[in-house]
C-alpha cells in the first residue's frame, strides 16, 4: 500500500533540490553584486571576485570635460538644427500658435512664464509667472525639467547636448 523508502526518496529529492538551489544562490552572491559591498558580523568587508556597478552614487564622478559656455554656443547656433531637435518637443509642443499637450512656443523666449491663455501650467509654472523665458532659463530647464522646476507638469527627461539645446532655443527665437 505505501512504500516508505518511495517517501523516502520523495522527499529526500526535494530537499537535495532546495540545498542545490541555495548552495548557487550563495556561491551566485559571493562572487558577484550589484554596487552594494556586503559586510559581515564584525563590519568586515567580504572580498568579491566580480562587483557591478550601477552608476549610482556610490560610484565616483567622471570628470566632465567642459566645453565652451552657453553664449559662444548660442551665439553661433544653428536654428535649422534647432528645427530638427524640435522633433523631439513636437509630441507635446506645437509651433503654430496652438496648445496641445503643452502649451505652443511661438515667442518662447522672452515671454514670461505661464503667459499663454487657457493652457492649464503647473502650480511650478505659475509661481515663476513673473520671470522672463531668457535664453539661460529655457536652457536650464530643457537640460533637466524636474531639477530647473520641481512640480512641472513636465515629463521630458531632457536634452543632455549643450549644443543641441542652444540650436533648439535658436529655432525657438525664431518662432513668433
Amino acid at each position: 500500500m505505501f512504500d516508505t523508502m518511495t517517501m523516502t526518496k520523495a522527499v529526500g529529492a526535494i530537499c537535495g533540490s532546495f540545498l542545490v538551489f541555495l548552495l548557487a544562490g550563495w556561491a551566485g552572491t559571493s562572487l558577484f553584486t550589484v554596487g552594494v559591498a556586503h559586510h559581515g558580523a564584525e563590519g568586515e568587508e567580504h572580498a568579491q571576485a566580480y562587483t557591478i556597478e550601477t552608476g549610482e552614487a556610490d560610484a565616483p564622478a567622471e570628470a566632465v570635460e567642459e566645453g565652451p559656455d552657453f553664449a559662444t554656443l548660442l551665439a553661433s547656433a544653428d536654428p535649422a538644427a534647432g528645427e530638427a531637435v524640435f522633433k523631439k518637443c513636437a509630441a507635446c509642443h506645437k509651433v503654430d500658435g496652438a496648445n496641445a499637450v503643452g502649451p505652443h512656443l511661438n515667442g518662447v523666449v522672452g515671454r514670461n512664464h505661464a503667459a499663454v491663455p487657457d493652457f492649464a501650467y503647473s502650480e511650478a509654472n505659475i509661481a515663476l509667472s513673473a520671470e522672463v523665458w531668457t535664453a539661460e532659463a529655457i536652457n536650464s530647464f530643457i537640460e533637466n525639467p524636474k531639477k530647473y522646476m520641481p512640480g512641472t507638469k513636465m515629463a521630458f527627461a531632457g536634452l543632455p547636448k549643450a549644443q543641441d539645446r542652444a540650436n533648439l532655443i535658436a529655432y525657438l527665437s525664431t518662432t513668433k
